[in-house]
């Protein structure tokens, strides 16, 4: 199975976090791959925006790039701050919430 990496130059040095830009009032995603087995995703959301409580088949692996955000898992809140990562496993319910202007790597793993 090949993963192919888009959306993003190949060959480059480059900040992450600067691949995807804020949009007032929305979350911004950009897919950079895709298969059965793993999901790669930048996102950025806009202070105050979230993505709702949901359940996901794969472990969710989220490494914070830029701002405050604020992952629930099984109700229980966690502040990721620029540089932390945290994972939501699998068939756990888990939100993200946009603490401040937040930037985030997902990986997910199936």
């Amino acid at each position: 199975m090949s993963i192919k990496i888009k959306n993003i130059n190949h060959g480059e040095v480059l900040p992450l976090k600067n691949q995807i830009a804020y949009q007032e009032g929305q979350v911004v995603s950009k897919t950079l791959a895709q298969n059965d087995a793993v999901s790669v995703t930048l996102f950025s959301f806009s202070k105050g925006e979230e993505i709702s409580t949901h359940k996901s088949d794969g472990d969710a692996f989220v490494t914070c790039l830029d701002g405050v955000g604020k992952i629930t898992i099984d109700g229980a809140e966690y502040l990721l701050h620029q540089g932390e990562s945290i994972v939501m496993p699998a068939g756990h319910p888990h939100a993200v919430y946009g603490e401040e202007n937040f930037k985030m790597l997902l990986v997910v793993i199936f």
